[in-house]
């Protein structure tokens, strides 16, 4: 019987016994995050309570959005945003407004993307199609930035005697800061590489596992999941470079860093 005909055809059904497990699985986080020398405790719990309310109002709020373009633009825009926000604030504490500069390596990776899948009609010009799909990418990009800005800054502020050497020796403020930030911030894109090489044996991802479930064949789910997977590496190592950059030319620090 194919997947789609079946009336349990759910990867998780949908019943109490699901909330009372995602509510003792997010005590249990809570728990060993707050007890376990993570310090994480209060985190946990906001994060799980805000994917609650976020899930919740999105769930009302996509079924009419996805039905206009209009909307649609205006709902990947808010993704945007927030990513923006959340990546930006996670590489830096500067006061203002510096956390904006977090658009450009998330817009560089994602737009092009985007584009290349709308003029190429490889994306169908739907709501439905296009919010999930600039969801994944955005969110690929979220990552990247916040991980390759935070490990580049703290790799800068730990050896920033090295940055004065190679200052000293005649490299200019940017090379200085590459020299001594690049390897630190090129490791972001190891979690995408690992997703990619152990797919279909380690793990089985969402795009893949959904698409089967909805009916379609083993062929086109694998298809649409590699190109995720790809488009995800492309998108994240963009973002990757264009924080070095940032970093590099001083547009991305924290405030007691370059303080000279």
């Amino acid at each position: 019987m194919p997947l789609a005909a079946s009336a349990n055809n759910q990867l998780l059904p949908v019943t109490p016994v699901l909330g009372v497990a995602m509510v003792l699985l997010l005590v249990v986080a809570v728990a060993v995050a707050g007890w376990g020398m993570l310090g994480q405790g209060h985190a946990v719990l906001r994060a799980g309570l805000r994917a609650v309310v976020q899930l919740a109002a999105v769930a009302f709020v996509i079924t009419w959005v996805v039905h206009s373009l209009w909307w649609t633009a205006l709902f990947v825009l808010l993704m945007f945003s927030v990513a923006v926000r959340t990546a930006g604030r996670r590489m830096t504490d500067a006061p203002g407004w510096e956390w904006a500069w977090a658009a450009a390596p998330i817009g560089a990776g994602v737009l092009p993307v985007l584009a290349l899948l709308l003029g190429a009609r490889l994306l169908p010009w739907q709501g439905l199609s296009i919010v999930p799909v600039a969801g994944i990418l955005i969110g690929g990009g979220l990552t990247a930035t916040s991980l390759a800005g935070r490990r580049a800054l703290d790799e800068l502020a730990q050896r920033h005697g090295e940055v004065e050497a190679a200052l000293a020796l005649g490299f200019d403020d940017r090379d200085a800061r590459l020299e001594i930030c690049r390897t630190a911030a090129a490791t972001s894109l190891v979690p995408a590489l690992d997703q990619t090489r152990t797919v279909g044996l380690v793990t089985l991802p969402g795009a893949f596992v959904g698409m089967l479930l909805g009916g379609a064949s083993p062929v086109s789910a694998g298809a649409v999941q590699l190109f995720v997977l790809v488009a995800l590496l492309a998108v994240e190592a963009v973002a990757i470079v264009v924080v070095l950059e940032l970093v590099g030319r001083g547009l991305v620090r924290r405030p007691v860093q370059w303080g000279r």
